[in-house]
């Protein structure tokens, strides 16, 4: 019996490496040899506060090579075994009404939040039929309802490793927050996402992109730039509303970014200052419990919009993929750093500051094996 080698996470902050047998393909599923499983910050939050007391198997950001294939699912899917996929987190039922218009990251059968038994890689307990859930493991399990696409040739598995954040950041900027031709934009934040979001801005048409950061973020902010970002303000050294006046002329942007991943409510406060006069967008994530002394009324002088950081759709991911394909900004500059199966504790550890430099990890199971 062919073995499978994973990291499980089996309480908060721990990891162990675990086995699991090679499961039987059933009619419609195939299995995926995974090259590279991305880390983001959401791990790190999932790492150290589990929703669940479940053994998890982690890793929501894979790619991999298609193998153990049975013909309906290569028929479905118009894939042939050997064939490098991105495989999405969200495993969706196609039978609900967001299912049916495409929108699967609403689908409940992927919301864990709400559904103790939903089905999401990186979220799912290993003790469910076929144990492989996540990217943290040598092989994974795909499902009739897996969400997949094919990565272009000459992309490569830590390249298309990117793509979640390269799609969230076409998401939430372009699809979400209506970035395009002659947009003012200001993101803030130069983790993966903001600096997702700064490329897809500018290939969107952005005339003016501004990414903020802290002392902290100098070799982030620098990478920034290189990708396209007109301004970069490091925070802890000067006012970042005066020096957005002063880029703009007084006039502000037109959409703001909230890419710090739970800083607290500084950063929205700075988009409702520096958004225009009257309808920008101020797009946030859901980092805060709650917010004392909200500025409504300032939001509704302005007209300001507010919308959700919340997934991706197919849609954002075949963008994503033609963007990594067109090889257009250094994006390969974001993969920075590297960790064998064996290593997860350190890898998770890295993304979230325990290592200098860092903006995309990837994980890669078969790193020091044949």
């Amino acid at each position: 019996m062919t073995m499978v080698r994973a990291a499980v996470r089996v309480a908060p902050g721990m990891t162990e490496i675990q086995e699991f047998p090679l499961p039987e393909v059933p009619s419609g599923s195939a299995l995926l040899r995974v090259e590279v499983a991305g880390i983001c910050g959401t791990d790190v939050k999932l790492y150290g506060h589990p929703p669940t007391d479940e053994p998890v198997i982690m890793g929501h950001e894979n790619i991999g090579i298609l193998t153990h294939a049975s013909p309906e699912f290569l028929e479905r899917e118009g894939l042939a075994e050997g064939d490098r996929i991105f495989v999405e987190h969200y495993v969706a039922c196609y039978h609900c009404e967001w299912c049916t218009i495409g929108e699967y990251r609403h689908c409940e059968n992927t919301d864990w939040r709400t559904n103790p038994d939903a089905r999401r890689y990186g979220y799912t307990s290993s003790r469910n039929p076929y144990h492989l859930w996540g990217g943290f493991a040598e092989y994974m399990y795909l499902p009739w309802n897996a969400v997949v696409h094919k990565v272009p040739d000459g992309v490569s598995a830590e390249l298309a490793g990117i793509v979640t954040p390269m799609s969230n950041g076409i998401q939430w900027a372009l699809l979400d927050a209506g970035v395009g031709y002659g947009s003012r934009v200001l993101i803030q934040g130069p983790g993966q996402q903001g600096l997702s979001q700064a490329v897809a801005c500018k290939q969107a048409g952005a005339s003016l992109v501004i990414v903020t950061g802290t002392a902290r973020d100098g070799a982030r902010l620098d990478l920034a730039l290189r990708l396209g970002a007109d301004h970069v303000i490091d925070v802890t050294r000067e006012d970042p509303l005066t020096r957005i006046r002063e880029i703009t002329g007084g006039e502000g942007v037109d959409v703001a970014l909230d890419c710090t991943a739970g800083a607290g409510t500084l950063p929205i406060l700075l988009g409702i200052d520096a958004l225009k006069r009257r309808e920008g967008v101020l797009l946030v994530q859901g980092e805060l419990a709650a917010f004392p002394d909200f500025p409504l009324k300032k939001l509704t002088e302005k007209a300001i919009t507010i919308k959700s950081a919340r997934g991706h759709s197919y849609r954002a991911c075949e963008l994503a993929l033609a963007q990594l394909a067109s090889h257009r900004f250094p994006l390969e500059e974001l993969t920075t750093h590297r960790f064998g199966l064996a290593d997860v504790d350190r890898a998770i550890r890295a993304i979230g500051g325990g290592e200098p430099d860092v903006v995309h990890v990837s994980l890669m199971p078969w790193l020091g094996r044949s």
